[in-house]
This record gives C-alpha cells, sequence and structure tokens, in this order.
C-alpha cells in the first residue's frame, strides 16, 4: 500500500485532526477543554444513533430516510404525555416508546420492501405524518420539566471521574492485544494484510486518541453515561455490518440489488429491516434528546435527518450504495459536531455556519464521485 492509498483511505480522519487543531487554535484551547469535549458528546450523542441507522439504508443504493426528525418529535411527545404528564413508570413508558418507533418503522418499512414505493416518498410522506401526529399530542406546547429519576438515566456520569482515564488505558491495552491477535490470525489463514507500518501508526493514534479522551473526560465529572451507550451501539453495528452475514446484504444490494437477489439474497426483507431499524434508532435518540433538553417540544427534530445524512456522507459512505462504515460514519458524525462546536465557540453567524455545513457536505460527495470516476 502506497502513501496515497493511505492518504486516500484515512482522507477524513485526517481532515478531522486538521480542524481539531484549527479550531484549538483559534479558539485558545476551548475547543479540547474537558468541559466542552463533555458537552460536544452530548450535543452530537443524537447525529450517531441516528446516522448508524442511516448508514443502513445508504448501503442499500443510497437510500435515505426524511422521516427520522419527525419520529424523534413524535416519540419525544409521546414520552413528554406519559412521563410528565400521565406520570407513568419509567420502564412502561420507555417500552411503550421504543415499540411506538418499531410500529412506525414496520409500517415505512412495509411500503419501501413489499409494495416498492420508493423510499424517498415513502419517509418524505412519513416526515410530514409524523410531524403533524407530534404537534397534535403536544397541542403545540412544549411539556417540562422531565423528572429527575428520568433524566439521571442518559445525563448522569459514572463513578468517580478518575475512572475515566483508568478506562481509557484498559481500552487501550484491550484494543492493541486485539490488533495484534487479529494480524496473526489472517497470517495463520494465509490473508491479505495491511502493511504493517501502517497498521502500528494508526494503532498508536488510536490510543492516544482514547488514553486522550479518558485524561480529559477525568478533569470534568469523568465518563458520561450516553457516552457508554453510544458505545454500546456503534459496538455492535460496526460488528453486525463488519462480521456477519446479514449485515453483509446490505452491502452486496448496494453493490448490485439483480445479483444479490440471483444469489439467494431476500432483497425485501433486507429493505425492511432497515427502515425499521432507522425506526427503533430515532426512538432511542428521542428518549436521548428529551433527557438532555428536560423538555418535548413541538420543534424538537427539525433538520435531525439531515444531520444524519450529512454524518454518513462526509464519514465515507457512497452516495450509490454499497460502501461505507460505522465507525467511519462515527467520525463524519464528530466531524460535524467540531465543526458546528468550533464555529459557536468563535463567534460565527449561524447563517455563515450553515453555507459552511453545506459546502463541506458537497465536498464530501464530490469526492466520492470523483474517486469512483478515477476508478473506472
Amino acid at each position: 500500500m502506497d502513501m496515497k492509498q493511505v492518504l486516500k483511505k484515512n482522507t477524513m480522519v485526517i481532515a478531522l485532526l486538521l480542524v481539531a487543531l484549527f479550531f484549538t487554535w483559534q479558539t485558545s484551547g476551548a475547543l479540547l477543554s474537558a468541559q466542552n469535549i463533555t458537552n460536544l458528546i452530548a450535543q452530537n450523542s443524537y447525529v450517531v444513533i441516528l446516522a448508524v441507522g442511516m448508514l443502513l439504508c445508504i448501503l442499500t443504493g443510497g437510500n435515505i430516510d426524511l422521516s427520522v426528525g419527525s419520529i424523534v418529535c413524535l416519540i419525544g411527545a409521546i414520552a413528554g404525555k406519559m412521563i410528565v404528564e400521565f406520570k407513568m413508570n419509567l420502564v412502561v413508558a420507555i417500552v411503550f416508546c421504543i415499540l411506538t418507533g418499531l410500529l412506525i418503522g414496520s409500517w415505512q418499512a412495509f411500503w419501501i420492501a413489499y409494495v416498492r414505493i420508493p423510499p424517498f416518498i415513502v419517509t418524505l410522506a412519513g416526515m410530514l405524518l409524523w410531524r403533524g401526529v407530534a404537534l397534535l399530542v403536544l397541542k403545540g406546547l412544549t411539556i417540562s420539566p422531565f423528572p429527575d429519576n428520568y433524566l439521571v438515566l442518559f445525563n448522569s456520569y459514572i463513578g468517580a471521574p478518575q475512572l475515566a482515564l483508568i478506562m481509557g488505558i484498559v481500552i487501550t491495552i484491550l484494543f492493541v492485544a486485539f490488533k495484534v491477535f487479529s494480524r496473526q490470525t489472517k497470517k495463520k489463514k494465509g490473508y491479505e494484510q495491511e502493511n504493517l507500518a501502517v497498521e502500528i501508526s494508526r494503532t498508536a493514534i488510536i490510543s492516544i486518541v482514547i488514553i486522550a479522551l479518558g485524561y480529559k473526560l477525568s478533569l470534568y465529572k469523568g465518563i458520561p453515561i450516553i457516552l457508554v451507550l453510544l458505545a454500546i451501539i456503534v459496538a455492535l453495528y460496526s460488528y453486525y455490518t463488519s462480521k456477519t452475514v446479514p449485515g453483509r446484504y446490505y452491502y452486496a444490494i448496494g453493490g448490485n440489488e439483480k445479483a444479490a437477489k440471483l444469489s439467494g439474497i431476500n432483497t425485501n426483507k433486507v429493505y425492511f429491516k432497515a427502515y425499521l431499524n432507522m425506526a427503533f434508532l430515532s426512538a432511542v435518540a428521542a428518549l436521548v434528546c428529551v433527557a438532555r433538553f428536560n423538555s418535548s417540544a413541538p420543534t424538537a427534530g427539525t433538520n435531525y435527518e439531515m444531520d444524519a445524512i450529512a454524518a454518513c456522507f462526509i464519514g465515507g459512505a457512497s452516495a450509490y450504495g454499497g460502501i461505507g462504515t460505522v465507525p467511519g460514519v462515527v467520525i463524519g458524525a464528530i466531524f460535524m459536531g467540531v465543526l458546528n462546536n468550533g464555529m459557536s465557540i468563535m463567534g460565527i453567524d449561524a447563517n455563515w455556519q450553515k453555507a459552511v455545513k453545506g459546502l463541506v457536505l458537497l465536498a464530501a460527495v464530490v469526492f466520492d464521485v470523483m474517486s469512483k470516476k478515477k476508478d473506472k
């Protein structure tokens, strides 16, 4: 693997590091302060959750789900009614919200997978429908505040602050051990391996980032519980998409749906699962968001679908489908979060912030398209 391929493969990681360094310099270190890093995690938690689900939709052929923001608003509204107004048991309310999300997902997935109505049309209809239902549930009013026993589920911290640094070191040791074991296994089986120097460099950089994050978190309040939830979601979906046969079906369909169907893959079922899963993760994001804002508002979830889509494309997902990874999507979400946070700290006008994000998204897609043309 030559240097050109290495740079191409890690373009967004390099871009993220450069943007983070630029804003750290422009904000006199405020961007990477312990408290701001914790805020970044909380502010962008919903983007990571939604982007992971959006990736599965995009993998099936560049399809997207425009309804996720409205689903977040509706599930948040239901949560507000049940928990705040009706004072229902938290477990019952949370389970009901998740089941409602799955029901919504089943409805949309049926039309997409089995009736074969284009996902854009179905989810556009869902965007209007679920927002309207949410407004009817809320009657145009904001519901707040949520009880402390609900807020603590998503807004609290685990253990003493020092535990963050210890966990960072432990995770780094396990990560390095896994990489060594993985390389030895590939060598024994005769699989092609990545250049040793490149793999060592990437492992070293990731290890430094993990320990630095643990150190920074230990200087504030420790490990946010929302970070643990995000880590679980990212780990599960990363394993599912890269190590399981059903997870690879999404890539097969995105590469060539007709060939995938002829090879025995039930393409309708894969489409159904993609949009069912998207609604499920939208419900999870809704529960996280109402806890963070301590309210259910009619405007909740506005443009959330755009944030998720942008994170996917910036993180390396192809606009044509079949290409993209969960770690890449996380990098894209972090990139957008750093961009938003850095510009906000610098006091850049909100209108300029939108313009910059639009240009970044366009640049990411142009890069993807041009790369494919060169490969051909």
